[in-house]
């Protein structure tokens, strides 16, 4: 989520499976990320198989995970069918709740479930209408599953895993919520592939809770033949930790240079999980006609630092707040936060409102 440079608007986790990220995985996707992506169980953009990454959070979201290894409670690595013809199980998967710290809470939780819903079905629920009688269940329109797209991929059962919920927008009468997952598919003969998407769900304020109005998965588009010496190394930095969409992002060659370079310069001090850099956000700063950084490449959002979550109120702020201008200091313009730092080059280059409470978002012009 971004501001504008003159002008700033003010707006008003259970275990997530391990993200992208280990270093074996990302040099194979430098050699084959076409094959890999095209096997995705979920056109969001995640890979086959992917293995799990060192410094995933634990299983309550704030903690880091043991380095080189899945933390304790992470579900298990997608498997083939057995010797036997037995279906492979698909991963443990948990409910996502919010953390503490969170803004209007309830707002995240409305978006998770419905994704959560629409993405997770046993043996004979696939397909839309039974995705729609699953939305109907907690209360929401059933032609909402007509938007649902990668998260219904052909398969004969599914299981998805939120990692994050973030905002991209947070207002008096209306939300977006950027609901972060990795979903693991199976075929009808048992083999299972992995993928995942960034699904940015749109609000309105309703009672007595807030009700789901549009969904907007993220569409990353395919895999690039050739990438930039910066694509290349953030794909094999072990320090920065990608999810899906954000993944196939990188891979499809759409983040410009100035956002991986900073982020390249950001991993030599910190260990830190994206939620989105270009798909699955809002095209324009929420709320507005402006056009995102997003959308343009040009911008990055963080929801974990050295395994400590942004939102988290026993994060130290000093941690969050360094991040901050370390990402001023790599390049970007206009750094927004869960606070308002002084300084800067120009006056706006910090911002700070209760959109950004939950994350560091970093934008850049060239």
């Amino acid at each position: 989520m971004d501001s504008s440079f003159a002008e700033v608007v003010r707006q008003s986790p259970v275990s997530p499976a391990p993200l992208s990220g280990g270093l074996p995985r990302r040099a194979v996707l430098l050699g084959g990320a076409g094959a890999l992506l095209g096997a995705a169980g979920c056109a969001g953009g995640g890979a086959a198989g992917h293995s799990p990454a060192p410094g995933t959070p634990a299983p309550d979201g704030t903690g880091p995970g043991a380095a080189g290894s899945p933390p304790a409670g992470s579900p298990p690595a997608a498997s083939p069918p057995t010797a036997s013809g037995t279906p492979a199980a698909l991963p443990a998967v948990t409910p996502w709740v919010p953390g503490p710290g969170e803004v209007d809470p309830d707002v995240k939780l409305r978006a998770v479930q419905l994704v959560e819903a629409l993405g997770n079905w046993p043996a004979g629920g696939q397909g839309v209408a039974a995705a729609g009688a699953r939305a109907a269940a907690l209360g929401l329109d059933p032609g909402l599953a007509g938007q649902a797209g990668p998260l219904l991929p052909a398969a004969d059962r599914a299981a998805l895993q939120v990692l994050y919920a973030q905002y991209g927008g947070l207002l008096g009468d209306s939300a977006s919520v950027m609901v972060v997952c990795r979903q693991w598919t199976a075929a009808a003969d048992g083999t299972v592939a992995e993928g995942g998407t960034t699904v940015d769900v749109r609000l309105g304020r309703a009672q007595p809770r807030w009700t789901v109005t549009e969904l907007h998965p993220a569409d990353p588009g395919p895999p690039s033949a050739t990438l930039s010496a910066a694509a290349r190394a953030v794909l094999t930095d072990t320090r920065i930790l990608l999810p899906p969409a954000a993944l196939a992002d990188v891979t499809g060659g759409a983040v410009h240079d100035s956002v991986l370079r900073a982020m390249l310069t950001l991993a030599r001090t910190y260990t830190f999980q994206v939620t989105v850099l270009r798909s699955g956000h809002p095209l324009d700063v929420f709320g507005t006609d402006r056009p995102s950084d997003h959308p343009q490449g040009r911008g990055v959002d963080v929801w974990q630092i050295d395994g400590h979550t942004v939102a988290d109120p026993a994060t130290d702020h000093a941690l969050v707040d360094g991040f901050m201008r370390a990402a001023a200091a790599a390049g970007s313009y206009n750094v927004g936060g869960p606070r308002q730092l002084s300084g800067g080059v120009t006056v706006n280059q910090f911002f700070s409102d209760d959109t950004h409470h939950d994350h560091v978002h970093a934008g850049f012009t060239d």
